[in-house]
């Protein structure tokens, strides 16, 4: 598959501590004879840029420009990562020098894939107030350039409560999304931006709650998002994908599939890169989440700090999402006007047909069903919680919209869903433009909304007895009868 991106080398502000990931990689084949302990043939020996560096080189792979401001010592680590830095391609006239800092240096030694011991070379005091200031002079100088900002925070001292608040208000005052991999439990000072993304152990301990359920996940995100005026409040669960949380929509998840893990080193960094890629674009979060999730996917494939290309993502998403059609299928419109273009190049017919679905069932499966005999492709408009609250009352939906279209996405009949907000489709088939519309016989062909808009109307007879109001009713009331 191909993602569309609008903006395929979006700018991004990335600050953060830096730090050099070494390695020595070797075989480790026998105990020494001065101590129990195994001794490291060393073969060959590499450094990357680690720590928001690593965040830098997920960006730059993806194809983002890339802006770096922090603070390194005034030290050969620090000289080198500036060094891999620029040489990669990134803009790095915002690294500063503080005299006496030593750069951080995270020194692994590899006994073939897997990690036999690490030793740091650290200074982890907070910045100066003289590289505060210069930190600070140089992002209000650049934000405006910045299409989003990113904090990448690894507790070395240079994201201090003064410069990410500065951050924030700088970048909201210019109309920038900031991005948080935040670390520690004080996130008082992320206060403003637009999301965090602690996983789910850091995100247990920021809020005080033991995680061990959805509904628990869902109440941690939801603190983080009121208790620090943040947008979006967002969770990464390893191999059970991303949730979020925002007031509009609720708490969502957006599963994954990993085929293998060799190394999570920098995965939250990929992650965070990806989530940055995305919303520099636009994106919505649950497509955001989905891309993010297949990046981390291919960096946790690679042994050491690791980076994803889009190509790996699209061919890592052609491997997977096969096997998870429910998300796989949840497209936005600006994903689907492409896709149905180059099917009807190819003669396909597409189908389309929309509704609450607020509680999957015989009907709704039925209805479906048929749909789909009528073309090649068949398309379900979902709408979205706002426009089920508008049309159904205040106690609906149910089943929130991202639940709802990965239920219909996961029936081998369905082919894409898109969520809309709208109280009616006529905009979505407007921009869609399919070959047939489909609706309950319930309708005439000039009730149907979009009628106008299509080559052919079908209409298809309703299961009697079958609809979501008498499930609630009997749920309601077991008595009244069976399910």
């Amino acid at each position: 598959m191909q993602f569309q991106f609008d903006n395929v080398a979006p700018r991004v502000l990335v600050v953060g501590d830096l730090m050099a990931d070494h390695y020595l990689w070797g075989r480790a084949e026998r105990i020494s004879p001065e101590a129990p302990v195994q001794v490291l043939d060393v073969e060959r020996e590499t450094e990357v840029p680690g720590g928001a560096g690593n965040v830098v080189a997920n960006l730059l792979a993806l194809g983002a420009q890339v802006m770096v401001a922090s603070v390194v010592g005034d030290d050969a680590a620090g000289q080198a990562i500036g060094q891999m830095l620029q040489a990669a391609g990134a803009d790095c006239a915002g690294i500063c020098r503080e005299p006496g800092r030593r750069t951080s240096r995270k020194s692994r030694l590899m006994g073939g894939h897997q990690q036999v011991l690490r030793f740091d070379i650290e200074t982890r005091a907070d910045i100066s107030a003289a590289s505060t200031a210069a930190l600070l002079a140089y992002i209000e100088a650049q934000v405006a350039l910045a299409d989003i900002v990113v904090l990448s925070d690894y507790g070395k001292g240079v994201l201090t409560d003064a410069v990410c608040q500065g951050v924030i208000a700088t970048a909201r005052q210019a109309g920038k999304k900031v991005l948080v991999d935040p670390k520690g439990t004080a996130y008082g000072k992320y206060r403003g931006a637009f999301t965090v993304t602690p996983n789910r152990k850091e995100a247990a301990l920021a809020t005080g709650l033991n995680l061990a359920t959805e509904q628990d996940l869902a109440e941690a995100a939801r603190r983080l998002q009121t208790d620090f005026d943040l947008s979006v409040a967002t969770i990464t669960l390893s191999e059970a994908g991303i949730g979020f949380y925002a007031p509009a929509t609720g708490w969502q998840q957006v599963p994954t599939r990993v085929k293998a893990v060799y190394d999570v080193t920098g995965a939250g960094d990929t992650v965070l890169a990806a989530f940055a890629f995305c919303l520099a674009n636009g994106w919505d979060m649950v497509p955001a989440c989905r891309f993010a999730n297949l990046a981390a996917a291919v960096v946790v494939g690679k042994v050491g700090s690791a980076t994803a290309t889009r190509a790996e993502v699209e061919a890592m998403a052609a491997e997977l999402e096969p096997a998870t059609p429910g998300a796989h299928a949840i497209r936005t419109v600006a994903e689907l006007q492409p896709l149905l273009a180059q099917l009807r190049r190819q003669g396909r017919r597409v189908v389309f047909t929309n509704g609450c679905f607020d509680i999957l069932h015989l009907g709704h499966v039925r209805l479906l069903q048929e749909a789909r005999t009528f073309g090649d492709v068949l398309v379900v408009g979902v709408n979205a919680d706002a426009s089920v609250q508008r049309l159904k009352g205040p106690t609906r939906p149910i089943n929130n919209e991202y639940d709802r279209a990965y239920l219909l996405s996961a029936l081998a009949c369905v082919d894409y869903t898109v969520v809309f907000e709208e109280d009616t489709p006529y905009d979505l088939i407007a921009a869609l433009r399919p070959d047939v519309l489909v609706k309950g016989a319930d309708y005439t062909v000039d009730q149907v909304v979009g009628a106008d808009l299509v080559p052919e109307v079908r209409l298809v007879n309703l299961v009697a007895g079958k609809s979501t109001t008498s499930v609630i009713e009997k749920a309601q009331n077991p008595a009244s009868g069976q399910l």
